[in-house]
C-alpha cells in the first residue's frame, strides 16, 4: 500500500501549500517597495523560480503574478495556437511583450516598475490575491469591488432562477 507524504498532491488538486490562496494588504515603503505576502514566498520558493513573473491581466485592472506555473499555463495557450499566426501573436505580446521579470529583495520586497504601478494606478498599498497557479496584485478599492461583483455573481449562480424556491409555505 501507498502512503501520501503529508504535502503530496493527490489526483491533481495540489494542496494550499502548492498555490497562492488567500489575499493580503501590504503598504508600499519610503522607497516604493512593497513585501510580497511570506505564504506566497513560500510558494514560488517551491516552485523554483528565480524572482517573480509579472504581466498586466488580460482582463482585470491588476498584474499577474507567479512562476513557472504561471509561465507553463502562458506556455500551453501559446502551444495550442498556430504558430506566427496573428492570434498567437496578440497573446505573446499581451503576456510576455508587457512582461517583467522582478528580483525580490532579501526581505521579500519587490519594486514594481512605473509602467505597472502606473496601470494599476498604485499609491500607498496593494492587495495581492491568490489564485491558485498564479496571484495577481490590485488596487486596494478595486479590488474590493471586484470582490463584491465576485460574490454577487456566484450568489446568483447558486440561487434556482425559481422564484418560489426557499419559499416557505
Amino acid at each position: 500500500m501507498a502512503h501520501l507524504r503529508p504535502h503530496a498532491r493527490v489526483s491533481g488538486l495540489g494542496t494550499a501549500l502548492d498555490r497562492f490562496v488567500a489575499h493580503y494588504t501590504n503598504r508600499f515603503d519610503a522607497k516604493g517597495r512593497i513585501s510580497i505576502p511570506a505564504p506566497f514566498r513560500g510558494v514560488l520558493a517551491r516552485d523554483g523560480f528565480d524572482g517573480l513573473y509579472v504581466h498586466p491581466s488580460l482582463d482585470s485592472p491588476a498584474l499577474d503574478c507567479g512562476g513557472n506555473a504561471l509561465l507553463k499555463r502562458i506556455d500551453a495557450v501559446l502551444d495550442s495556437m498556430i504558430p506566427y499566426s496573428a492570434q498567437h501573436d496578440l497573446f505573446a505580446t499581451a503576456l510576455l511583450g508587457t512582461s517583467e521579470i522582478l528580483r525580490p529583495d532579501a526581505e521579500g520586497r519587490i519594486s514594481l516598475s512605473a509602467a505597472s504601478r502606473a496601470h494599476l494606478d498604485l499609491d500607498g498599498e496593494a492587495v495581492f490575491v491568490g489564485q491558485g497557479y498564479k496571484f495577481q496584485i490590485w488596487r486596494p478599492d478595486r479590488f474590493a469591488e471586484r470582490l463584491a461583483a465576485a460574490r454577487l455573481a456566484l450568489r446568483q449562480v447558486r440561487e434556482p432562477s425559481d422564484p418560489t424556491h426557499g419559499a416557505r409555505g
